[in-house]
């Protein structure tokens, strides 16, 4: 990662481009399609609600540890921020996916409540953790109900604390670049560590949205 890159990688530059791919998500990239498109595509298959959802997930995993596709997605748009853009494109994939399996289980996805569980599915594990230190529980009405009344200043810290836990994540991912490793072994660990985190942070959507579209 070039010194301008990595001095630039910070708690809100990250916070910056979760709010950027979110509304590229939402409301569309020239090419790629928004969320809704993504969940409409599977939504038109045969089988159960989980079943099409769990296909999307496979998909949008292979896709989070393609390196093609990561390094050339950030020719398509101007980021927000200076960030390296294979970070910005890991967010996007995974924000995106995330959008598309709640949209799947009937939530509106333009509701800024609901941008923040999204946010929140990223730091997957640490979530409830995370959550609990605003005096919130995860998981079903109860949950969107406190998540509801609390202030948009409590929001806005949430979504910040999300961004610091992203930082420390692709903060670990950044030292395969910094080491001195080939570049496809480096390649490589990162794939892999883009598509373990992009597969635990969407079995938390599905469990989320799932949870939460029986509650509503």
């Amino acid at each position: 990662m070039p010194a301008q890159q990595e001095q630039s990688l910070t708690a809100r530059t990250i916070q910056k481009t979760l709010d950027w791919a979110y509304d590229k998500a939402i409301y569309g990239i020239p090419g790629l399609g928004t969320a809704e498109d993504l969940a409409n595509d599977y939504l038109k298959a045969d089988g159960a609600l989980d079943k099409k959802v769990n296909s999307l997930i496979r998909w949008q995993n292979t896709k989070s540890a393609t390196a093609g596709f990561a390094t050339g997605l950030g020719g398509l748009f101007t980021l927000p921020v200076a960030i390296p853009a294979d970070i910005a494109s890991t967010i996007y994939i995974q924000i995106k996916m995330v959008a598309a399996i709640a949209i799947m289980y009937g939530i509106d996805v333009r509701d800024d409540k609901v941008r923040t569980l999204v946010y929140l599915c990223l730091v997957s594990s640490t979530t409830k953790d995370l959550l609990s230190q605003f005096g919130l529980k995860a998981g079903g009405r109860v949950f969107m109900q406190s998540l509801r009344k609390i202030p948009a200043s409590v929001i806005v810290k949430i979504n910040q604390k999300v961004g610091i836990r992203l930082l420390a994540r692709f903060g670990r991912r950044g030292i395969f670049k910094l080491g001195r490793l080939a570049p496809f072994v480096g390649g490589f660990i990162n794939a892999t560590f883009d598509f373990l985190s992009t597969r635990a942070i969407a079995r938390v959507a599905k469990r989320t949205f799932k949870e939460l579209s029986a509650n509503s």
